[in-house]
């Protein structure tokens, strides 16, 4: 209730800001992580957090999810040193804890999924599942763009977020946005099985229970037994990726590989900073050493797991 009556009250302003940015460009790339619930994206969203090459959704910026330039203003007074006095904010801080409970991470500054400011721009936000069509229709394409285009103004960096809500509409992403970069995580499908059954027994109390966004094949697999629907569910999505960036071009996306990039995360951001120079967004200092990671594998039964994915996969 909060939330929405300060949201109200910010209105007015915002919409001054958005009405001065409505003709213009990202001056930033826009990066976008696809993938699979599970499949390695909060623990990538944390560490790039980390390295200080791009901002990021904040539980605290989330707050302001209806007003998102005003609340990256407050976000950077509150928090950025140039503008702490005495360290009289000295609560606050920049490094990211590597800790996450089913995607809910920990502390004003850690990555938000913001998926309450992706819903604001659906028409019908309890709605998962959207054809290209219907999203060029329907959604405000203009304002989306010039809320994005505010926040990186004031950061005067890529703006980085999931978007694993539209892992079915890269196509339509891809046209929208002028300067966009499409990081997608690849994991071990039968690890990637087990960690999804794992978070709906921690979400649900039971595997039996769908966890994560709706997708178009969910009326298919909905009556099949728990392990089947899980790996239908990891392999559908990964074949929507697969075939949504078929269409992109190779300055604009990035694939992933959870286990390579645990072992060793420093490749992933030298591609990184390569495909944002190539957007013009050029990357100072030095890379910070961080990892390896642990690549966490939930206890399964592999052999099952692997015969419900041999199902879809052939």
């Amino acid at each position: 209730m909060l939330l929405a009556e300060l949201g109200g009250d910010l209105q007015p302003a915002e919409q001054k800001l958005l009405d001065s940015r409505r003709s213009a460009q990202m001056a930033f790339p826009l990066v976008l992580v696809m993938g699979p619930s599970r499949s390695g994206t909060t623990l990538f969203v944390q560490w790039l957090a980390n390295t200080g090459v791009v901002a990021y959704p904040t539980n605290l910026l989330s707050r302001f999810y209806q007003a998102p330039i005003i609340g990256a203003k407050i976000q950077l007074l509150l928090t950025d040193s140039r503008y702490d006095f005495r360290h009289e904010l000295g609560e606050f801080t920049q490094q990211v804890d590597y800790g996450s409970e089913n995607g809910k991470t920990r502390g004003a500054l850690a990555p938000n999924e913001f998926w309450y400011f992706w819903r604001r721009f659906l028409s019908d936000p309890a709605r998962d599942v959207w054809t290209d069509r219907e999203l060029s229709t329907s959604m405000d394409v203009q304002t989306l763009s010039a809320e994005f285009a505010g926040i990186m103004d004031v950061f005067r960096k890529p703006f980085l977020l999931k978007a694993m809500l539209f892992n079915y509409n890269i196509p339509f992403l891809n046209k929208i946005f002028d300067k966009v970069i499409f990081i997608r995580l690849v994991r071990d499908p039968i690890s990637n099985i087990a960690s999804m059954l794992d978070a709906r027994k921690k979400q649900n109390g039971n595997i039996e229970q769908w966890y994560s966004f709706n997708i178009p094949e969910y009326e298919q697999l909905k009556d099949l037994a728990p392990r089947e629907q899980v790996a239908g569910q990891v392999y559908y999505v990964n074949k929507a990726i697969d075939e949504g960036l078929d269409g992109v071009a190779g300055q604009n996306k990035m694939t992933v590989r959870y286990e390579e990039f645990c072992k060793n995360p420093e490749p992933v951001y030298r591609e990184l900073v390569a495909k944002l120079g190539q957007h013009g967004y050029k990357v100072t200092g030095d890379y910070s050493p961080a990892g390896p990671f642990r690549a966490t594998r939930a206890d399964m039964d592999e052999p099952e797991l692997l015969e419900a994915y041999r199902k879809f996969s052939g």
